[in-house]
């Protein structure tokens, strides 16, 4: 019998697959094979890549330092934020704030 898996588990499986699919099943990627992965998975956020000021602030915010592949960690460190991000712009209840932030 298959299982059938929750749209948070299939969302996470997306995150991880794709992450690995942009870093041709490394473990890490570098800054064009991360805006790549970026502009096919999140068109709306990549603009804020598209510049090297922007790229550097994500990059900076991420925990990447200068010359430093773009880990699994560091990404998912962006998914939180993005998270966070849009649970605040998108929900019902303006006085529910998520506190969801990785230590």
């Amino acid at each position: 019998m298959a299982t059938k898996f929750s749209d948070l588990e299939l969302a996470i499986n997306t995150l991880v697959t794709e992450f690995h699919k942009s870093a041709d099943d490394g473990p890490t990627m570098n800054t064009t094979q991360f805006q790549t992965m970026l502009s096919n998975q999140l068109p709306a956020f990549s603009k804020t890549v598209e510049g090297e000021e922007g790229l550097a602030q994500v990059l900076q915010q991420m925990g990447v330092e200068s010359g430093q592949d773009i880990s699994f960690n560091h990404f998912w460190t962006l998914i939180n934020k993005q998270a966070i991000d849009l649970f605040g712009s998108t929900h019902k209840e303006k006085n529910v704030k998520c506190s969801c932030l990785l230590q």
